[in-house]
């Protein structure tokens, strides 16, 4: 009985060292568009992100261009947008359309941070 509540506290102490690492920054962490996020959305995303952060990434010629689309875009300048206000999860909702993920979506060149 001893033993099985000590390794149930040992679970229980390592879930929680879990959280207090993904709480306090310890976890890295991207926002991203819901993959449900329509094109108004997107755009009212990319206008409200690049509107208080610096987009050139994104634009052409640059690493974060291609895919030229509209769902990567939005991924880019929401991340930008985040990354750039402490990573805070109110600063990924964007009216509920954004998605916090723990996987690196950078890709080739384009570098998120």
């Amino acid at each position: 009985m001893a033993k099985a509540a000590a390794v149930t506290l040992s679970f229980l102490l390592l879930f929680l060292s879990g959280d207090l690492l993904a709480v306090n920054g310890y976890q890295k962490t991207w926002c991203v568009p819901r993959p449900s996020s329509d094109h108004a959305t997107l755009l009212a995303n990319i206008d409200y992100a690049c509107s208080q952060v610096d987009c050139r990434i994104m634009q052409k010629g640059c690493p974060c261009f291609y895919p030229d689309n509209l769902i990567n875009h939005a991924s880019i300048a929401m991340n930008l947008y985040y990354n750039s206000k402490g990573k805070n999860q109110w600063n990924c909702d964007f009216r509920g359309s954004g998605l916090i993920v723990i996987t690196d979506p950078s890709y080739g060149n384009c570098l998120y941070p």
